[in-house]
């Protein structure tokens, strides 16, 4: 006998299809054990795979989050594609404002947005601040020279649920000379971060109205660079709050340009900067492309 799943496959932080950052949502997971759930997600391929639970008393539903080589606690994109294919499918109340989500690291609340196009906004839990990286070091390991990381910074492993190291750039032309060597990323010995994002303040290449520009280097399975990467946006935006990159509490951002899959987000940083830094929010849109059927065995 055969199991089946209802799927869909949503693009994140875009209003566009076949652009921002694509997550398969199965819809209703009960029944896949975590086994299950890593070898659907190999097999989709994707940055990462979205399984949904029933909620409890605390949270409206649970998920897990799966990249093709393992799970995570927390993540952003997936986040806005499961609210988004949840809400499309009606299984969110027309009237509700606020979706509670529970992963692993914590309960996630997201704001419905009910325009044309809607807008989903998670809540990331505040920012926690961990190891440091040599600047020469990192400037090394992404093919850069020492003077194209950011004056006065230093690079640093962020979280707001997931731990990724916060590269700041001096210039959108060292954005676009990356060239990440992965072993010098993820084989250094003392590592504390799941994968890498580097930023810069934008410019006239980018759209009018943007503050910074992203890049972000992953090390799950087939996924090199991934094109839109919600929660290492929060951790951007708590690095730049404590470190003064940045004066705004509110501004856009955009990521993807390099691999051909625009996206844009919109975040706040909320509490008192730099010493209490309060959640985080990021936005943004999604479209769905395809609507499916999972089959699998048996277990």
């Amino acid at each position: 006998m055969a199991r089946s799943f209802e799927i869909s496959w949503v693009d994140a932080f875009t209003t566009v299809p076949l652009e921002g950052n694509a997550c398969a949502v199965v819809l209703d997971a009960r029944g896949l054990d975590d086994a299950a759930m890593q070898r659907i997600s190999r097999e989709i391929n994707l940055s990462e795979t979205s399984f949904v639970f029933p909620g409890a008393a605390d949270a409206d539903v649970a998920v897990r989050y799966f990249t093709p080589i393992a799970e995570i606690p927390l993540a952003g994109h997936p986040t806005i594609a499961t609210a988004h294919a949840l809400a499309e499918a009606g299984r969110i109340a027309a009237d509700s404002d606020v979706l509670r989500v529970r992963m692993p690291a914590a309960i996630v609340p997201v704001t419905i947005g009910h325009g044309t196009p809607p807008v989903y906004a998670m809540s990331q839990p505040p920012p926690t601040f961990h190891d440091t990286f040599a600047r020469a070091h990192a400037a090394a390991a992404l093919g850069l020279d020492d003077d194209d990381i950011l004056a006065g910074t230093t690079p640093q492993t962020v979280s707001t649920g997931t731990k990724q190291l916060m590269i700041a750039l001096a210039s959108r032309d060292a954005l676009d000379r990356c060239r990440p060597d992965r072993h010098a990323l993820y084989d250094h010995p003392g590592r504390d971060w799941f994968s890498v994002h580097v930023f810069a303040r934008a410019d006239a290449r980018d759209p009018a109205g943007v503050a910074f520009a992203a890049r972000h280097f992953a090390d799950f399975g087939d996924v090199i660079e991934d094109p839109f990467t919600g929660s290492a946006t929060g951790g951007m935006a708590g690095y730049c709050a404590r470190y003064g990159i940045v004066r705004d509490s509110a501004y856009d951002v955009v990521q993807g340009m390099h691999v051909r899959r625009p996206g844009c987000a919109h975040v706040r940083v909320t509490g008192t900067p730099p010493d209490a830094i309060g959640r985080i929010t990021v936005a943004g849109s999604a479209v769905t492309v395809i609507r499916g059927t999972l089959t699998i065995p048996d277990a």
